[in-house]
């Protein structure tokens, strides 16, 4: 518990909000855009297909093999 921030969810699909699947982001993927005021990351929704996801009902473990699953599909080493 490093108090360090290791993830970042990325909300896509459902319609209004229901039914939206949420995508855990490694942090370093995200870049802040001054122009747009906010965070931006560089990913095809191709990338998306196969990417660890979890609906919005469910809270995943956080866990060490869990990290590792979602920073290795990414292709960062796990912190």
């Amino acid at each position: 518990r490093s108090g360090q921030v290791r993830y970042a969810a990325l909300e896509f699909g459902g319609f209004l909000g229901v039914g939206t699947d949420r995508y855990p982001l490694p942090w370093h993927m995200l870049k802040y855009d001054t122009e747009k005021d906010g965070y931006v990351v560089n990913l095809a929704k191709s990338q998306l297909e196969s990417a660890p996801r979890y609906r919005e009902d469910e809270t995943p473990s956080y866990s060490d093999d869990y990290g590792r699953k979602v920073y290795d599909y990414y292709g960062f080493p796990w912190i």
